[in-house]
């Protein structure tokens, strides 16, 4: 049989999906396996709360650093240092399974490195919103806001879709609409957080950066720009 004709079963993840994957769930084993003595010595107990106290969000030092008009490094950095430390094993497996998902299918169009763009610049947006919108007393942890900004650009994709064919282009809201509602129940039965304000400011700048990353997209804006 030819290896010419060989389709594999499942198709190869792209590099920066996995890089990203293991990343996020190789900190998040380090805390687990630290927290149970199996790794790191005594002082392995305490890595997840470190890592929390310095690179978690914090609008409390965010609006610190806009009053005194300081922008230390270490601090800045915690916009994008934030989605790798999880609250729980759970929450990270969560988000690896979205990453996994969402992650693929937004590479495989818009190209490895834009995903990552996405990816990063929906956590600061999330983070943004997180403190812009709440003003909270609690940091912002976990991957979901970036999560959701790759969320926001495979609606895109499908928004789009849907406007060449001619269809109703709301359809395309359809997930996140689903996936707000059930984050919102939960919240009220189960007395969740607000992080949900993080989740639509990280959807929506994923959605808004798609106008921009997409193949061809920067040439569409330039040629209406040009009509207008």
């Amino acid at each position: 049989m030819s290896s010419e004709h060989y389709t594999p079963a499942v198709n190869p993840l792209p590099p920066v999906v996995v890089a990203l994957t293991l990343f996020i769930m190789g900190v998040e084993l380090a805390f687990t396996l630290g927290t149970r003595g199996l790794v790191g010595g005594p002082s392995a107990v305490g890595w997840r709360l470190d890592a929390l106290q310095s690179y978690s969000f914090s609008p409390d030092i965010f609006y610190w650093m806009i009053e005194n008009g300081r922008w230390p490094i270490e601090h800045v950095i915690r916009f994008v240092t934030y989605p790798f430390v999880s609250g729980s094993f759970t929450q990270a497996i969560f988000v690896c399974v979205f990453v996994l998902a969402m992650g693929k299918m937004v590479a495989e169009v818009f190209g490895g490195a834009q995903m990552l763009v996405i990816f990063v610049l929906s956590g600061v947006g999330g983070a943004l919103a997180y403190a812009l919108l709440l003003d909270p007393n609690y940091p912002l942890v976990g991957g979901f806001p970036p999560v959701y900004g790759l969320i926001g650009a495979f609606t895109w994709l499908l928004w789009r879709k849907l406007s060449l064919v001619g269809e109703n282009q709301s359809r395309a809201f359809s997930l996140i609409a689903v996936l707000m509602g059930i984050q919102l129940l939960f919240g009220l039965l189960f007395g969740g957080t607000s992080d949900w304000v993080a989740d639509l400011g990280g959807f929506a700048t994923g959605f808004c950066l798609s106008f921009f990353l997409a193949p061809g997209g920067w040439a569409r804006i330039v040629r209406r720009i040009r009509r207008d």
